[in-house]
């Protein structure tokens, strides 16, 4: 961080505090309060820390009301369009785009690292079959750290690095392993001549009665998705991962930590609601009585997938993924889903619709990926698991920057509080 050239004055109670202000490379100003408590004995009072940098970061760059979403400088669409997803994960941790030896080794190093230790298969068999795959996710994740004892060392930076590599490399098998116990089939093992895509597919749809030959379509699509969510800022989830490495946890607890913060229905389970959202307009027929539900203030219903908390103006990672989406659907068909169909008609609708468009409540990214794995054959209760393996390069990334900083601290929000003053303690005889 750079030295303040502005300052701003706060006068509280005739005094007066100088407060430095800070201007990053792209957004708006930080006024830094640090100092504040110590200085003038108050707190700022700002819940879901929405007008709040917790940190500074070199990784991730969103302007909303631009639309606009940047990795390490590159626009999201040009690494979606001419990029892959590991190639993306490389940026993401490293800080620039490889040089073609770099990008093979990396490669090789996640390819050689997807088994998990074959004991683990045992934790699997501990849940019900009917348990939600997040929930196996949330602590096989966890117990990766009572397995790989030589990469819970925060302090030393190439067991950093291996819990890093290992993180990206198995958590596709997990999630494919807790799609197929759910399902009561046999694990899959992964292929080290596939690629990271194309091998999750694998993964999660063959089976051992018969040869499966992954569609390059459908493993681009894939790969697109893992792009589009490989990190996004300081978001919930992100800043829950960042939250618990800095009591100095080990990066697996951290990655399970935000894992369970991804599972909440207003994060990562917004693809999963927009389904549900299909599902309860049913048919083509019923969709201009909940475009008018939508429309109305008073009803409850509301339009999932469409529009977004972040961008004002369109998701840019939508832009990419409707080209995915449209290539899924002509290659799968949409005839004998009645989902599907309700899904494109909605989306020509809403596009259409005045009211929508200028309330710019534009398709979003979960809207597109949430069509694009019902048509993959994914049920709705893996779309979570899926987001959280493609987002765990960018817990990763924020959680070494955090661990290199040397201005990481203990994180210590502080609170309003309005509850009863110091009172006396009655006996239970006297009250």
């Amino acid at each position: 961080m750079t030295d303040s050239t502005k300052s701003a004055t706060l006068t509280l109670d005739g005094e007066s505090y100088e407060l430095p202000i800070f201007s990053p490379t792209a957004g708006p100003d930080v006024l830094d309060i640090r100092k504040l408590y110590a200085q003038a004995g108050v707190f700022t009072y700002d819940p879901g820390f929405t007008s709040t940098a917790s940190c500074d970061s070199t990784i991730t760059f969103i302007d909303g009301g631009k639309g606009e979403l940047l990795h390490r400088g590159y626009p999201i669409d040009q690494l979606a369009g001419k990029s892959h997803y590991l190639e993306v994960c490389y940026l993401l941790l490293y800080g620039e785009l490889p040089s073609a030896t770099q990008l093979e080794d990396f490669e090789t190093r996640v390819t050689n690292h997807t088994m998990v230790h074959e004991q683990m298969h045992n934790f699997f068999r501990g849940f019900r079959r009917d348990a939600h795959p997040m929930a196996t996710l949330v602590g096989v994740v966890g117990a990766m750290s009572a397995f790989y004892h030589d990469s819970t060392d925060i302090s030393d930076p190439w067991q950093r690095e291996v819990a890093a590599i290992r993180l990206i490399a198995k958590l596709p098998t997990i999630a494919a392993m807790a799609y197929k116990y759910s399902i009561g089939q046999p694990f899959v093992y992964p292929r080290n001549d596939l690629d990271y895509a194309a091998n999750f597919l694998h993964m999660c749809f063959s089976v051992p009665a018969e040869d499966y030959e992954v569609n390059p379509i459908l493993s681009r699509a894939m790969d697109r998705i893992f792009t589009l969510h490989a990190d996004h800022e300081q978001n919930a989830s992100t800043s829950t991962v960042r939250l618990a490495s800095s009591s100095g946890a080990n990066p697996f607890a951290c990655i399970a930590a935000g894992i369970a913060c991804l599972w909440g229905p207003a994060h990562g389970g917004a693809n999963q609601a927009c389904l549900e959202m299909l599902k309860e307009i049913g048919s083509v027929d019923r969709i201009p009585e909940f475009i008018a539900r939508a429309k109305d203030k008073n009803d409850p219903f509301r339009l999932m997938g469409f529009g977004h908390r972040v961008y004002k103006n369109t998701d840019p990672r939508a832009k990419v993924l409707k080209q995915s989406a449209d290539e899924v659907l002509e290659l799968l068909g949409v005839d004998d889903n009645p989902l599907l169909q309700v899904a494109k008609e909605l989306e020509q609708t809403a596009l259409n619709d005045p009211y929508f468009v200028e309330k710019k409540l534009f398709p979003n990214v979960d809207f597109y990926s949430g069509i694009i794995l019902e048509a993959m054959g994914f049920p709705t209760s893996m779309f979570t698991p899926i987001f959280a393996l493609s987002r765990t390069v960018g817990w990763i990334s924020q959680w070494k920057e955090m661990i290199g900083d040397p201005q990481n601290k203990i994180g210590r929000p502080r609170q309003l509080y309005l509850g009863e003053t110091e009172r006396d303690y009655v006996d239970i005889e006297n009250r």
